[in-house]
């Protein structure tokens, strides 16, 4: 028998699946499908295969990184969720998923990503606990990099970060968006009727993190939590599809590791991977340091030994697994 397809993604928190939106696309299509895939929940995207999260490794087309690629392949491995789809329906989910895009997409990146509060108190907060360190120094600022160059792409050269028009404007468009699904939807089970469609897992990975993430600032929440329908779709997928992923323990103060996750234990080269990873994170740290000033190196005026005065006043987090 061929090999299974193995999905790496971010690891579920908050009764979620996964708390990355390209990777619950993903998952939840190919739960819709029925695509059979080992899946491996990471809290570290260097252990993907890709260095990126979610890939898909496959036994003939290699890894693939690109959510919309992840579900063509699936496609085209006869795991076609839109398969009953009409022409007509076919075209709605394209503009329908142009719309998620360019209206609600950017409100997301700005409540998880830009919005201060939220940035510092839960989204940094949480991946510096949950990636492993050295690593968690400056993934998590890698990763705030990337969202705000994803959103500037999405929204042109007029966005700014600190124009707050902009920013009003981008939540009363992602509001509009959120009314307009829930038009759309209606009393349907899905928005193609009874059975799930790939424009299905993408509205619900948009909406999932809305409605379960306790930001500290959630315009969007609050105007979720009024449509209840959407409300609803939310959490009838999440009790159909992923109540075994959704059995999570409380969470509870970070931890220092002490085993290896299942799903890791099954890869190959694993103490490679893991002497490997803590390289590169030493010498990523010294880089930055010596970069931004952190360590200076002065010759004394003795013998020319080498003095070394090494400050860190930012962070003290621990890993929670």
């Amino acid at each position: 028998m061929a090999a299974p397809m193995e999905l790496y993604c971010w690891r579920g928190d908050w009764g979620l699946p996964s708390v990355d939106i390209d990777c619950l696309t993903v998952l939840t299509y190919a739960r819709f499908s029925g695509a059979p895939l080992k899946v491996h929940k990471l809290s570290n995207p260097w252990k993907s295969p890709s260095g990126q999260l979610p890939a898909l490794k496959t036994q003939n087309d290699g890894v693939l990184f690109q959510p919309a690629k992840i579900i063509t392949h699936l496609r085209k491995q006869k795991y076609n969720a839109d398969y009953d789809l009409s022409a007509t329906q076919g075209a709605d989910t394209l503009a329908f998923i142009s719309l998620l895009e360019e209206k609600l997409l950017p409100a997301l990146i700005h409540s998880f990503w830009v919005d201060a509060k939220n940035y510092v108190d839960l989204t940094r907060k949480w991946y510096a606990e949950t990636i492993p360190f050295p690593l968690n120094f400056f993934i998590p600022n890698q990763m705030h990099r990337r969202y705000l160059e994803r959103l500037q792409l999405i929204r042109g050269e007029s966005w700014r970060e600190d124009d707050e028009v902009l920013e009003r404007q981008l939540y009363t468009d992602a509001q509009e968006c959120l009314s307009l699904l829930s038009k759309r939807l209606g009393t349907q089970k899905f928005f193609f009727g009874e059975c799930p469609a790939s424009l299905d897992a993408h509205i619900f990975s948009h909406l999932a993190p809305i409605l379960n993430i306790k930001l500290p600032n959630n315009l969007l929440q609050q105007h979720l939590r009024s449509l209840t329908n959407l409300c609803q779709y939310c959490t009838s997928i999440l009790s159909i599809y992923f109540s075994p992923d959704c059995e999570t323990p409380p969470r509870v103060s970070p931890k220092p590791q002490t085993a290896e996750s299942p799903d890791l234990e099954d890869e190959p080269h694993k103490r490679r991977n893991q002497i490997l990873t803590v390289a590169f994170g030493v010498m990523a740290m010294v880089g930055y340091a010596l970069l931004s000033g952190i360590i200076s190196i002065q010759s004394t005026s003795g013998g020319g030994a080498l003095e070394r005065a090494i400050t860190m006043d930012d962070n003290d987090e621990e890993e929670d697994e």
